[in-house]
């Protein structure tokens, strides 16, 4: 039964991995430098300090019931899948210049800004990578329903918005 997990496992990790590799992962310039320096952060330092913690539990005797040793090597399982899902998807990016977008339609990096029409409310959003989504900084990822219903549209297009509280009428008023 084990021998059938682990199997299944080593499947499915392939299966992603494959699926990963052909699937390019669109970033901006900073973005790709963010997940860099994470990888570089989780490979340089938290990898060490991890080891550091299998070692420290492993002095302390019997390893077949210390609980110290097992939480040291789920954590070291977390972040070394952490760093490979990393590696994989910074070895398929493509990275988006953003003076290169053409600004006569809502694109990928442009910053659209909209006016709901029933209540006269403006906001800004950037539409970004899904994995530089952000709406704190109004950064919207590209795949989100939002931008998916903006994506395309001109200046003065009306467009409508299906979100939880029902559809939304929106007016492009700026694309930059």
């Amino acid at each position: 039964m084990l021998l059938c997990v682990g199997m299944f496992f080593i499947i499915y990790k392939f299966i992603q991995i494959f699926n990963t590799m052909e699937t390019p992962t669109y970033l901006t310039k900073e973005g790709f430098e963010k997940l860099k320096n994470k990888l570089n952060k989780l490979i340089h330092e938290e990898r060490p300090q991890i080891a550091q913690m299998i070692a420290e539990a492993r002095e302390k005797g019997d390893i077949t019931e210390n609980a110290e040793y097992d939480a040291a090597k789920d954590a070291q399982s977390k972040l070394e899948n952490e760093i490979s899902q990393l590696q994989l998807l910074l070895a398929n990016v493509k990275i988006i210049e953003e003076d290169e977008i053409d600004k006569s339609q809502v694109r990928i990096l442009t910053v659209v800004t909209i006016k709901n029409l029933s209540n006269n409310q403006i906001i800004s959003y950037k539409l970004v990578p899904d994995k530089e989504a952000d709406l704190k900084q109004k950064h919207l990822g590209i795949n989100s329903p939002v931008a998916q219903a903006l994506l395309g549209k001109k200046i003065d297009d009306i467009v409508e918005i299906n979100v939880p509280a029902g559809i939304i009428k929106y007016k492009i008023l700026k694309i930059e």
